[in-house]
């Protein structure tokens, strides 16, 4: 399907535990996380854009915020649940488009490493 990507990144820092894994990641330890935002689609807009990268990279920069020094595992958002890279990507990219419902987000990507990513996408 052709069409047309736009991304956006941004990064926080915060500790969590995985309390039903059993291994290293099951104690407290911290990621500087880096997170990818694309949107896609077919049809361009208003100045030959996709989709404005200001409010995107705005709205990313909020949703960060929120969880950026803290302890994932206090979240309320986490507290039925685990702060996996996975469930995170499902946060954020949920969060986003409640705050951009005109967003044609795609895709959240979110990297606990270098070499370590989770996604999530629609």
């Amino acid at each position: 399907m052709p069409g047309w990507t736009v991304r956006v990144e941004d990064s926080f820092a915060a500790a969590h535990f995985i309390k039903d894994y059993h291994g290293k990641c099951e104690r407290l330890h911290g990621h500087n996380y880096r997170v990818r935002a694309y949107a896609a689609g077919e049809t361009l807009g208003r100045g030959g854009m996709l989709f404005d990268f200001g409010p995107l990279k705005a709205a990313l920069h909020e949703v960060l915020e929120e969880l950026d020094h803290s302890l994932l595992n206090e979240n309320p958002r986490y507290r039925e649940t685990e702060p996996s890279a996975e469930l995170i990507a499902f946060h954020i990219f949920h969060r986003l488009k409640s705050l951009l419902p005109g967003c044609p987000l795609r895709r959240i990507e979110v990297f606990e490493t270098e070499k370590n990513m989770a996604a999530f996408e629609a």
